[in-house]
């Protein structure tokens, strides 16, 4: 059945109401409701445990922080599909383009900051002796500088009104298209910082490498054997961030040639959503401390930590 669009622009349109929106809508509030709670439950274990004094775990409280944020702007938007959908209506407002705006703010946010967790251990493998560059006060730096970078540049985009309604998905976002805006978003906020991190990864198993060859002390090699174990875990759960975001990116790509589907976005966010939860699992495993407070905590035993990050 087709149903007449209200939107703003005063302007009608017919949108053929699929009988798969509801169900996806459901999955896609299921799991942005998973991915809530697990973040702020990571977040409460790292606070109350005070396993956040190290460097490495101040950038797993801002990643915990990012995918919280992330995971309300998921389940904002979606509550906002589900309504339109199961009311059959097609009409935006305020709401829809300022989540639109976070939407770009916390997944920009959320990959960059793994970016930043690859490059303190970087920093720990190749310049161990520059301790400043280790020390919280830079890291912050770091973290604070990121953010207010992340926040920024989706401004422009809500004040040219670049944020649109798409009616078909019931979403505001950026129409995919063969324009400089898209790429310019695509590679700042996705591209970017998982190239990066790969980037990081390769020169890593490079500089391990070539010190095998070399006459260097036993525990400079172990150390820095042991990051580059830490960080090929946080290419591990990059690689779940690609995998699940192929959609959306190969949606970008067919946008060139306009041919993206109908509902592309629909088909895009679900894979999101999904990965948002996989990706918390993953960072759980990964954080030994976080895992070993979080299962202490279940188990009702003492919560003193030992410190294994630095």
């Amino acid at each position: 059945m087709t149903y007449k669009a209200m939107i703003p622009e005063n302007t009608s349109t017919t949108v053929d109401f699929q009988s798969w929106f509801i169900p996806i809508d459901m999955l896609n509030m299921i799991c942005s409701v998973i991915a809530i709670i697990l973040a702020l439950v990571f977040l409460l274990v790292l606070i109350l445990d005070k396993l956040y004094h190290s460097v490495a775990m101040i950038l797993v409280v801002n990643s915990c922080l990012a995918e919280f944020i992330f995971g309300f702007y998921l389940f904002a938007i979606t509550i906002f599909t589900f309504r339109n959908d199961l009311k059959q209506i097609y009409f935006y407002d305020v709401f829809c383009l300022l989540m639109g705006y976070i939407g770009y703010v916390a997944v920009a946010i959320q990959n960059y900051s793994y970016l930043l967790q690859a490059i303190y251990r970087y920093i720990l493998i190749v310049y161990p002796s520059r301790l400043f560059y280790q020390s919280v006060k830079f890291q912050t730096f770091l973290i604070a500088l990121i953010w207010i970078c992340c926040i920024i540049y989706p401004i422009p985009l809500v004040f040219t009104s670049q944020i649109k309604y798409l009616v078909n998905d019931q979403i505001c976002q950026i129409p995919l298209q063969l324009s400089f805006l898209t790429i310019f978003c695509a590679f700042y906020f996705y591209l970017f910082p998982i190239l990066s991190i790969v980037l990081i990864y390769v020169k890593m198993v490079r500089y391990v490498h070539e010190m095998s060859k070399h006459v260097t002390p036993v525990n400079r090699l172990f150390h820095a054997q042991r990051e580059l174990r830490m960080i090929r875990r946080v290419v591990s759960l990059i690689f779940i961030l690609v995998t699940l975001g192929f959609p959306y990116a190969i949606f970008v790509f067919m946008s060139f040639f306009n041919r993206t589907p109908k509902y592309q976005f629909r088909i895009a966010f679900t894979f999101i959503n999904l990965s948002l939860v996989f990706v918390l699992i993953a960072l759980l495993g990964i954080t030994e401390p976080l895992k070993t407070s979080l299962m202490k905590r279940i188990n009702g035993r003492p919560t003193n930590v030992v410190q294994t990050f630095t």
